[in-house]
């Protein structure tokens, strides 16, 4: 993937991010900047997206942890937890959010 491929997916991954908190029932505020997706939870902590173009990763820092995603077979992916970003947000969502966040 290059450089501009992988703006795109994240481009649309944030988009797709926050369409999914919009459905949600309780009161996350989302806020974009310098690259950066912050989601402010009810709870108080927040879930940051991080773009890395260096080396064309999405890092996510949770209460959980943080984790770094790469490309591949059309989805990020977490080496380490082996799973996929939909998988663990459904997981950190139900945790810091109340509401399990579903990516269309």
């Amino acid at each position: 993937m290059n450089e501009v491929e992988f703006n795109d997916n994240i481009d649309e991954l944030y988009t797709t991010i926050e369409d999914a908190i919009d459905d949600l029932d309780a009161d996350v505020d989302c806020e974009i900047s310098g690259g950066v997706l912050t989601l402010q939870c009810p709870d108080g902590s927040a879930l940051i997206f991080s773009r890395q173009s260096a080396s064309k990763e999405l890092w996510l820092a949770a209460r959980s942890g943080g984790f770094h995603y790469s490309w591949q077979n059309n989805e990020w992916y977490c080496a380490r937890t082996e799973q996929t970003l939909s998988e663990m947000l459904a997981e950190i969502s139900k945790e810091q959010i109340g509401e399990v966040l579903l990516l269309k």
